[in-house]
């Protein structure tokens, strides 16, 4: 009864299931406590029990039971509302209270909802969250109403680390980029650099730089020829220098750098050319063209923040079927939200080789071997009455291509028989990641405040070099009171070579064969620690220092473990 006055009251639809289970429990709890007038918060602990929440004695109204109503109603996370010193801004911040500026930025990197405009809704340029088909709660409705703080105004907020500074380095672009967005294009230029050198351990001392020029720019047909509902994103890239990881580290699985990888060293790399719908009121989202699978499956905005896990977590990335970014191929994605705090999204993008079409234009001269297809649900829950929003990913992808068994991979003909039976497989990914708000400081959007993360990766062992992949971290904003707009990232990651790599490479070892110039020995795992300090240290400019450890270089213990320092700057036009 209680938690439906109380839903009267706030105007919110919560699961029917729940409300149902909950409504009983709280019928059962009510005649089982009677003779208590109002149970209140433990006073040891601060926790609301059972029948504080969940159940009011069904007696005519008095005094005594209004005023239980009344503490009942201040035990409603939504009601409450956060703490004034949590929401404050600081004076004078160059972030807008959505936490972004106008899109597009190609700071944004990848991000978990696309799109970057809102063709069509001139009042939320940037609103880049699908409404929900109905006004429900999923998993969240199971949530006591002191924990859960669902509601419609943070839903439209982006999920957003600003990786490149807040505004613009040149601000007298302004008016230009105004009048463009305004008849439908939006426009973006922004420099990423990153040096990083390596001060112990690894193979060789010394230093490598990269970088990266990216332009993007978005087409709103509806604003330009009146097409409802369809955008056009476009982005390429330039990519220079010479990477750390393997000359001087010696890995080759892991790129302890984001900006060099799959178009090293390509003058105007294409990543982006696709094309965008929204339908039934931007209850669901259609993509297809061009694009990148870690666009939006797999990855997040504070994963994106890190050098080494960004766009996605490295066992995902090294599978020939998941085109990383800015590795792009023909697919399409559909997303919606069934309920306000729950999300899905599902895929079929063509697989070819990473190595394939390193400029992205010359579409030809892809070899396509098969469909990657991608399922992806989130749950989006907002906790306590500072609505810290959590993001929880359970994904599973199956590439229909058939790969060889990594045992045989480079096996001498000689020691096949000890090999035993091989067999071909396609591949099955799972991944899980979640991250969650621990505290809010210095605004109302996703991204004030800190966050706790974790994730685990898992291959076919059969058919993948790193079969394994767990990690875990954080990232707080606002360490230091009067720099609420830097941000702390710190995270431990973990990679487990398949064992069937590792079975193919000890029967080559123990018989005296070669295992290549880049493998010291048969590899198991390896681990690495990463921490970088980001400042918003002027309108348009990022400046990262940045600090790696890595224990087992290639997976093996005949590498010194590295440790490495370095700086990433990031200039946004």
């Amino acid at each position: 009864m209680t938690r439906q006055i109380r839903h009267a009251r706030s105007g919110r639809a919560r699961h029917p299931f729940s409300h149902t289970c909950k409504w009983l429990l709280a019928v059962s709890t009510a005649a089982t406590a009677l003779p208590v007038a109002h149970a209140q918060v433990a006073p040891t602990t601060g926790v609301p029990s059972l029948v504080s929440v969940n159940a009011v004695p069904a007696v005519p109204a008095t005094p005594a039971s209004q005023a239980s109503q009344i503490s009942l109603n201040t035990l409603d996370a939504e009601r409450l509302g956060p703490t004034p010193q949590a929401i404050r801004r600081p004076p004078n911040t160059p972030i807008p209270p959505s936490g972004v500026p106008a899109y597009p930025s190609a700071g944004l990197a990848t991000i978990s909802v696309a799109p970057v405009s809102s063709p069509g809704d001139s009042k939320a340029f940037h609103k880049i969250e699908l409404d929900a088909l109905t006004r429900h709660e999923g998993p969240s409705g199971f949530l006591p109403a002191w924990i859960d703080a669902q509601h419609d105004t943070d839903l439209e907020d982006p999920y957003y680390v600003p990786t490149a500074g807040s505004g613009h380095l040149v601000p007298q672009l302004n008016p230009l980029r105004n009048r463009l967005r305004d008849h439908g294009v939006s426009f973006a230029f922004t420099y990423k650099g990153e040096a990083m050198g390596v001060i112990s351990g690894g193979v060789e001392r010394g230093m490598s730089y990269v970088h990266e020029l990216t332009a993007q720019v978005n087409f709103d047909l509806e604003k330009m020829a009146g097409i409802k509902g369809w955008s056009v994103h476009t982005l390429v890239m330039e990519r220079a220098g010479h990477a750390v990881s393997h000359d001087r580290v010696g890995e080759y699985y892991v790129n302890l750098q984001e900006v060099y990888g799959l178009s090293g060293n390509v003058v105007a790399h294409l990543v982006d050319f696709y094309a965008e719908k929204k339908l039934l009121d931007n209850r669901l989202d259609v993509t297809f063209g061009r694009m990148a699978l870690t666009h939006v499956f797999a990855t997040s905005p504070l994963l994106c923040s890190f050098m080494v896990t960004c766009s996605a977590p490295v066992a995902l990335k090294l599978d020939p079927g998941f085109s990383v970014y800015p590795k792009a191929t023909w697919g399409s994605r559909i997303r919606m939200r069934p309920t306000r705090d729950t999300a899905i999204q599902l895929g079929a993008y063509s697989v070819s080789a990473l190595s394939d079409n390193p400029s992205g234009w010359a579409w030809g001269a892809e070899n396509t071997t098969g469909l990657m297809l991608p399922v992806e649900f989130t749950w989006q829950p907002y906790l306590t009455r500072n609505r810290l929003p959590g993001h929880y990913v359970l994904g599973y992808a199956h590439d229909t291509t058939r790969y060889p068994d990594e045992i045989g991979i480079g096996l001498p003909a000689a020691l096949k028989t000890a090999a035993g039976h091989q067999r071909s497989a396609p591949m099955d990914m799972f991944w899980f990641e979640g991250d969650q708000m621990v505290y809010r400081r210095g605004g109302r959007n996703q991204m004030a405040g800190g966050y706790l993360m974790a994730g685990y990766i898992h291959n076919t062992p059969h058919v993948t070099s790193i079969s394994d992949q767990a990690y875990g971290g954080l990232s707080f904003a606002g360490v230091i009171p009067s720099r609420v707009t830097d941000r702390l990232g710190i995270m431990y990651s973990w990679y487990h070579v398949s064992h069937r790599k590792e079975e193919g490479q000890i029967l080559r070892y123990e018989a005296g064969y070669s295992l290549g110039t880049s493998v010291r020995a048969p590899q198991t795992d390896s681990h690495i620690i990463e921490a970088y300090y980001a400042i918003d240290a002027m309108p348009g400019i990022l400046v990262q220092p940045e600090f790696e450890y890595m224990i087992r270089p290639g997976e093996t213990r005949h590498i010194p473990n590295a440790a490495l320092v370095g700086l990433k700057v990031i200039a946004n036009l």
